[in-house]
């Protein structure tokens, strides 16, 4: 392990012997042979399946490792930890809290693939310990926490990447490209409509033993609820630790529109919806139909939407008075005139739209953990797609509109 030996003799060298390293000198420590040290915070589908799955290809060429795992679940752990061995040769070192993994010296950065009421709990920890990260989409279920975390993290002067990965499809990054040149003319409505057949959350629900979960941990403060299996594994199901389609999926969707538009933040937002269709015996209460609607101070309007009682009726357009971009195929997005009061006849037919060349976005993280570059969907863009969900369910819970004050970072009625 000469990577820890190389840092304690650094630490006594440097700065009199401070302990607190400096962007700078993190930067010096991790060098161009240097192996990057990764832990993974939440060794469930995405971070087993996505996280792990996703540095993966990338591991060789850019010197990484995951070196440690934590999850509240026991068979979560041994999983991830029989990952890493498969992958590196050597099984990572299991535990059940965060906690303990961020106290590991060699460890450089982690991957936060946690439960939705744990991410901004887990970034700023992480910030505070020094380490960069990666962190799943939502950011944050309160706007409290929310800025805690984003300030730590600043304060700390970390490299962050937000898991709102379909900015960095080459596709998307075509749309951005064309939206500059104006094609569309005067854009006023941007929506998609997002549909099931069923919520998400039934495919999680499985047998879980309480004896091999750390329920306390799991829970932190957001519930008292005693220990239940389909609480547990179907948490994307309940508003304690998740708030349902709109952060869930819609955040992807709000961050692309912010992508692409380069607009940050709503002025407003109303949010309506409830349980419709799927009433069972899991008595989950996160919506299964709901419906977001945004103003943005750039002149257009914006809605999300998602159906889990039929998943007919997906969409996803950017409608302008010359022509509308159609999105709702990620990989084959294309431009029409369709509908267009205004079109000009430079756009005929369905036009597909041209890719733009964009790195893969787990690549782009590993890549500026040495450059101290900022990643494709930094901090902020976590940020200002976390705003825009934070007011939609605080509609949806208050039935009024809210506004948001960019200067004071309040949400408050209007």
């Amino acid at each position: 392990m000469s990577r820890s030996i190389d840092r304690r003799s650094f630490l006594k060298t440097a700065a009199g012997g401070a302990v607190a390293m400096t962007a700078a000198s993190y930067s010096r420590v991790l060098g161009a042979n240097e192996r990057i040290s990764i832990g993974v915070i939440g060794c469930g589908s995405r971070g087993i399946g996505a996280h792990m799955g996703g540095i993966q290809p990338f591991a060789k060429a850019e010197n990484v490792e995951v070196t440690a795992v934590c999850d509240p679940w026991k068979v979560r752990q041994e999983m991830a930890a029989a990952k890493a061995k498969e992958t590196y040769g050597r099984e990572a070192r299991k535990f059940s809290s965060y906690r303990d993994l961020l106290a590991l010296k060699d460890v450089d950065a982690v991957m936060i693939a946690s439960c939705d009421h744990q991410h901004t709990t887990h970034l700023k920890a992480a910030a505070e310990a020094g380490k960069d990260a990666y962190c799943e989409k939502p950011l944050a279920m309160r706007l409290d926490r929310l800025i805690a975390a984003v300030d730590a993290v600043k304060k700390h002067k970390r490299i962050v990447q937000i898991g709102t990965q379909l900015r960095s499809f080459s596709t998307f990054t075509g749309c951005r490209e064309l939206y500059k040149t104006g094609i569309l003319g005067k854009v006023g409505r941007i929506e998609q409509h997002r549909n099931g057949e069923k919520p998400y959350w039934y495919q999680y629900v499985k047998d879980v033993r309480r004896e091999d979960v750390d329920w306390k941990e799991f829970v932190m403060d957001a519930s008292d609820r005693p220990f239940d299996p389909v609480l547990y594994s179907g948490w994307y199901g309940y508003r304690e630790f998740s708030d349902g389609p709109v952060p869930g999926l819609g955040s992807h969707f709000i961050d692309l529109v912010h992508y692409i538009t380069g607009a940050e933040f709503p002025t407003d937002c109303m949010c309506t919806g409830g349980t419709f269709t799927w009433k069972d015996e899991n008595k989950f209460t996160n919506p299964d139909h709901v419906s977001a609607l945004w103003r943005y101070p750039e002149g257009f309007m914006v809605e999300y939407s998602t159906n889990f009682g039929n998943g007919s009726g997906n969409s996803f357009k950017m409608f302008g008075d010359v022509g509308v971009m159609d999105m709702v195929n990620w990989n084959a997005p294309v431009l029409t005139a369709e509908g267009a009061p205004k079109r000009m006849g430079q756009i005929r037919g369905q036009q597909p739209v041209k890719e733009v060349p964009t790195p893969d976005h787990f690549l782009n993280w590993l890549q500026c953990l040495r450059t101290r570059e900022e990643p494709n969907a930094g901090l902020d863009a976590g940020y200002q797609h976390a705003v825009a969900v934070i007011m939609a369910m605080m509609s949806y819970d208050s039935g009024k509109r809210m506004i948001y004050d960019r200067d004071k970072r309040e949400i408050c009625e209007g």
